[in-house]
């Protein structure tokens, strides 16, 4: 390293501000050091006002803007060398400029919490639970009342005594655990970890046989090169297996994994498959996991001990050793796209990261999103189609129920309930599906009209029975069910409308003989209660599955025949121009969870307006003509993806303090556009939920043919608004490629 003056660090701190710090390195710290070139990506104590914070160098200078006797010392260097690899952390870099979001949030935002904290980077010794010398020599008897326990016992026994903590958590409640614990039957104890590099036996189980589609789809992927696979086939077309032949041509090349499912509600199923296929490490990461469990993960992943890592969205920055596919399960789902602080889009950002690796990325959804479809149009994607089931299994047959001409109960048809009687007494289950949580929308008063409203938000109160509370589902404020209107005070209070929960107690009403299992955000809070609800599912007996959307994401369920959408009006009225595209895709994934199995399934859709062009040609043509015609019809709105879009957001509690602020980033964009072409405004407009809690919320839309002018534009603009001095009671933000308006 250069001795000719102090070295300058360019530090990125977890702060607001959208820039880097200079900091110098102080001699003694400077001795311990091989290569200044080292030091991008490793971590650092400086001092940033009265506090001690960790920081991430960037970069390395001799000079900078600031006097150097005014420039501070880095306390102490956490690191010995990079914690990301150089490539991961351009792309860190890249992704910080590109969402315009705070340099030093964007990549701590990027990283375990516990690194945040600056936990050191190492996982020298991996938890493991072993049998003790009690637990070996057991007699089964013993635990014959106890079947999760012997359960345990089994499965450490038929891996040679021993398994990783990770493992175990994945399968078994800690609860179990704790008990063959206190017994004396096992052991907590720390396994140097090791990295597996062979290949031998890298199946558990065999690969299935795939047909003609199928073999034709795996054959054109290359897993040598960069390209981005549009994988788009129908539900049930055996996409998955697809992505696991993949994996294990990958694997063989001695490469790792990264698998992105949309909810943490995929994971068991997902993740079930992928340990019954593969004799590889393969660990997840979500956020329903503890700090521990994720850093483990993350370090098994840069290591290489980790060969498969399946994740939600956050797991498109873990590192890798040897990156060698990117698979995206429902490249279509908005989960995808963070909505709030680093508003960064993780199947973008696959692609991108693919590029750099010089690896393919997978990218399957039966109702891929126009952007990706477009993608395809413009020859940057390969298209590759599978457009009938796996197994010579039938598509479902669609029928529709006009609401207008049927008596109605609790929201469900006359001619649906009688559907879903046949069904369950041919001993085979029905999902049916509302994608509104609680017992009713609003509650409402006969006498005099009023309904509950949030006082945070500009939306009604949900009534949720069974918990007695008047909940907002935007703000989460609550309070208990009232008797009385406060504006009249009459009692005549109704719960008005369906949610899950009354048509989960109408059901049980109606079908007594036969189980009702509600899968929602609300029933499935308790832990192990996801896991109950597939016991019950996959158990084959007739029952009736009601949910939401959860319900719609990629699930198998094998008996279901009958799903029934009761609402498929509510997709038709939103002013979001991405409303009818979601629509499409949430009708057709939920229609895709029946006559998966060996029977034909069938598809109800109840709605006030079966002649609606949009669900006309979505019920008689598919989702894929719907598709075609919605791009054809973005493309003269001139909306994304045939032009770039961008929205500067402003929230406060005084309205015209979001407006003013608005219209000054209004002013600052006109003033560049004189330079930069092709650059259109929009606003300052109200959000489409204009108060939420307790803050009013204005958009300024900001769009270019041209995505760079946009680029240029909104680094210009965000610098100008930062030198602005605000009021505190402002926040203000910018969304590139916005999912939200």
């Amino acid at each position: 390293m250069s001795q000719n003056g102090p070295t300058i660090l360019r530090v990125a701190i977890p702060s607001p501000l959208r820039r880097t710090f200079d900091y110098t390195l102080p001699e003694d710290l400077r001795l311990k050091l091989d290569d200044h070139q080292s030091l991008p990506g490793m971590r650092v104590n400086v001092e940033f006002g009265r506090r001690i914070v960790v920081g991430l160098i960037v970069g390395v200078s001799q000079c900078s803007e600031i006097a150097k006797d005014k420039l501070k010392d880095i306390s102490d260097i956490i690191d010995v060398s990079p914690i990301v690899p150089p490539d991961l952390f351009e792309l860190f870099i890249w992704s910080a400029n590109y969402y315009q979001h705070p340099i030093g949030e964007a990549l701590f935002t990027a990283l375990p919490t516990l690194l945040r904290k600056g936990r050191p980077a190492v996982a020298a010794c991996i938890p493991h639970w072993k049998l003790t010398h009690l637990g070996t020599e057991l007699d089964p008897q013993i635990l014959k009342r106890a079947a999760k326990q012997q359960k345990l016992i089994d499965f450490i026994q038929q891996n040679n005594g021993c398994v990783a903590e990770s493992e175990i958590n994945s399968l078994f409640s800690s609860a179990v655990r704790n008990q063959l614990k206190d017994k004396g039957l096992i052991e907590s104890v720390l396994i140097e970890q090791k990295v597996k590099t062979s290949t031998d036996e890298i199946l558990n189980q065999s690969s299935l046989k795939l047909d003609s589609q199928q073999q034709i789809a795996l054959n054109a992927i290359d897993l040598h090169s960069f390209n981005s696979y549009l994988l788009e086939g129908v539900t049930g077309s055996g996409k998955t297996e697809i992505y696991l032949q993949a994996i294990e041509q990958a694997l063989r090349y001695e490469r790792q994994a990264l698998v992105l499912i949309p909810e943490i509600s995929l994971t068991p199923q997902t993740e079930k498959r992928f340990r019954d296929r593969f004799n590889a490490t393969i660990v997840t990461l979500h956020s329903k996991m503890t700090d521990n469990q994720r850093l483990e993960a993350w370090l098994q992943a840069r290591s290489g001990q980790a060969m498969i890592v399946l994740g939600t969205r956050s797991a498109i920055f873990t590192p890798f050793k040897n990156l060698g596919l990117i698979v995206m399960d429902e490249e279509h789902d908005s989960s995808y796209k963070q909505q709030d602080g680093f508003r960064y889009s993780a199947r973008d950002l696959a692609v991108i990261r693919a590029q750099r690796n010089n690896i393919p990325a997978i990218l399957g959804s039966a109702t891929p999103s126009l952007e990706s479809l477009n993608n395809c149009n413009q020859g940057r994607y390969k298209h590759l189609t599978l457009d009938k089931r796996a197994n010579s299994a039938k598509a479902p047959d669609w029928s529709v129920v006009d609401l207008k001409t049927e008596s109605i109960e609790c929201g469900i048809a006359k001619t649906t309930l009688d559907a879903i009687d046949a069904t369950l007494k041919a001993k085979q289950q029905v999902l049916v599906f509302l994608n509104r949580r609680g017992f009713a929308p609003t509650l409402l008063c006969h006498q005099c009209g009023w309904t509950a409203q949030c006082q945070n938000c500009d939306s009604k109160l949900t009534v949720h029975k069974a918990r007695g509370r008047l909940i907002c589902h935007h703000c989460g404020y609550q309070q208990r069910q009232i008797n009385q209107c406060p504006s009249c005070n009459s009692t005549d209070l109704m719960a008005a409308g369906e949610g899950t929960e009354r048509s989960e107690d109408f059901l049980q009403q109606r079908f007594p003989d036969y189980p009702i299992v509600r899968v929602d955000r609300d029933s499935t809070r308790k832990k192990g209660a996801l896991e109950a609800f597939f016991a019950t599912a996959d158990s084959g007996k007739p029952c009736v599955l009601v949910g939401t959307q959860i319900l719609a994401k990629g699930h198998h369920f094998e008996n279901v025949t009958l799903v029934v959408i009761l609402d498929a009006d509510s997709g038709l009225m939103s002013a979001d121009f991405r409303s009818h595209e979601r629509m499409g895709q949430l009708l057709t994934q939920v229609a895709g969870r029946s006559g998966r199995g060996k029977i034909s399934g069938q598809v109800i859709v109840q709605t006030h307006q079966p002649e609606h062009p949009v669900l006309d040609q979505l019920f008689n043509q598919g989702y894929r003509p719907l598709a075609q015609q919605l791009l054809s019809q973005r493309q003269q709105g001139q909306l994304p993806p045939f032009r770039a879009l961008a929205v500067i957001r402003a929230e406060s509690s005084f309205p015209q303090l979001a407006m003013d602020f608005l219209s000054l980033a209004r002013q600052i964009s006109q003033q560049h556009t004189v330079s930069i072409a092709g650059i259109d405004l929009l606003g300052p407009l109200p959000a489409l939920m204009e108060k939420r809690s307790g803050r009013y919320r204005f958009i300024l839309q900001i769009t270019s043919a041209n995505r760079s002018n946009l680029q240029q534009l909104l680094t210009e603009v965000a610098g100008a608004l930062e030198k602005n001095k605000k009021d505190h009671k402002l926040r203000w933000s910018i969304d590139v490629d916005p999912q939200e308006l």
